[in-house]
């Protein structure tokens, strides 16, 4: 129907409107405190670094402008110029109507979708973070990570796409419901091989080595009741300088990863902080939420795309059979962040939430607050962290609370 692409590039438009804004805005703000950093802040940055935080911040929200236009460009010629529906009858000529053809047009077009992005990928890798001293990578092994990614996307995507697509010919009417139950247990099952099967692929992780870091990080798994399987370091001093610390997993295969340059930026104490504070996330049940949450959205979508895939408007507004699974799962995919991202305020807000609660988890577990604001601050300062993010930006983008948020509510 005529209606529909026209809403479709209206609201397109109306969140690339949104992102430049939050962007111009973001930097008035850094602009507005260059070269007079607010007492707050005096203790975290010196004059120096602080400058160099408000330029990075420059640097990234300029090119992120960049990057959206130039993916609204991409999936502007994507759904008009015709190219759907002539990949559409590539694919499906392989096999009319089968799951496994289905599939493949699913998969191999999201994957091609990628490829106009990675100039500005690798100028972002070797351009932006080299400027600032975080890239670490080299062309070779970015090629390799760029070469695993597509062949992991077909090695998983195609054969759970097939999967799903089969199931919807035998499931009836309910096929939706099935279809989230293989996605959600499929993702559940990831939590569990992901460390094991394909973390190994792009890094090394090692085990800990014996020592006060140790020591420290095993009593306090023991005294805070969480037990993990083992304590690994992760070389991610290869591709970057940033640094984290993570676990994966759940039950006895929970993992604790931490950062090799995590490990050379912080003291044995703050990085016990650092993992009191992920540790909180667990003990808190905040792992359970996100996964009902995240199931709950994905049971929605499937609702929504069993309903598209019945109006005969839908597809053939650009030029796909109406009534065809593939090609909805496709669309769907393509158009459901012109949704999504006017509520990711509301996710954002319950993210902080947590980040809150695992704050005060780490704060009693370290018997007081000066180990983690440490470590908060230093992270900040070797990741010019940006300090001083306009209010509203932080609310659409930042899933944690700003540096002096934290030290508020940690002291409070």
């Amino acid at each position: 129907m005529d209606w529909l692409p026209l809403t479709v590039v209206a609201l397109i438009m109306l969140r690339l409107g949104a992102q430049l804004a939050l962007e111009a805005l973001n930097r008035a703000e850094a602009r507005r405190h260059a070269g007079r950093r607010p007492e707050s802040l005096a203790d975290v940055m010196d004059d120096a670094t602080y400058a160099r935080s408000v330029e990075y911040t420059q640097a990234k929200s300029r090119f992120a402008s960049v990057e959206g236009a130039w993916e609204v460009a991409v999936l502007l010629t994507l759904l008009f110029s015709g190219a759907l529906p002539w990949l559409w009858g590539r694919f499906d000529a392989l096999a009319p109507g089968a799951a496994w053809s289905g599939a493949l047009f699913l998969v191999a077009t999201l994957l091609l979708l990628g490829l106009p992005g990675l100039p500005l990928a690798w100028w972002a890798q070797f351009r932006l973070e080299a400027r600032f001293g975080f890239n670490q990578s080299t062309l070779g092994l970015w090629i390799a990570d760029q070469v695993k990614s597509t062949l992991l996307g077909l090695a998983i995507g195609f054969p759970l796409a097939w999967a799903l697509l089969s199931l919807v010919q035998r499931a009836g009417a309910f096929w939706w419901v099935w279809g989230f139950v293989l996605l959600f247990g499929f993702q559940l099952l990831m939590i569990v091989l992901y460390p094991k099967l394909i973390l190994p692929l792009f890094n090394k992780l090692s085990p800990l080595p014996e020592g006060d870091i140790r020591r420290r990080l095993q009593e306090l798994a023991d005294r805070t009741g969480f037990r993990a399987k083992t304590i690994e370091v992760m070389d991610g001093s290869r591709r970057s300088g940033h640094s984290n610390a993570f676990f994966t997993g759940f039950g006895r295969f929970r993992r604790i990863v931490l950062f090799d340059t995590l490990m050379q930026q912080l003291a044995p104490e703050e990085i016990e902080a650092v993992l009191a504070h992920e540790i909180g996330h667990y003990q808190r049940g905040h792992i359970p939420k996100r996964l009902v949450t995240i199931g709950l959205m994905q049971l929605g979508a499937f609702g929504a795309v069993a309903w598209l895939a019945q109006a005969p408007w839908f597809n053939a507004a650009f030029g796909l059979p109406a009534g065809v699974l593939a090609p909805t799962f496709l669309l769907f995919a393509l158009l459901g962040g012109l949704v999504t991202f006017w509520f990711s305020p509301l996710g954002n807000w319950v993210s902080r939430r947590h980040e809150y609660e695992a704050d005060a988890f780490a704060r009693e577990a370290m018997r007081g607050a000066a180990p983690l604001i440490a470590a908060l601050r230093k992270l900040s300062q070797k990741n010019l962290s940006n300090l001083t993010p306009h209010p509203l930006y932080s609310t659409v983008y930042y899933s944690h609370p700003t540096l002096v948020e934290r030290e508020r509510a940690l002291r409070s």
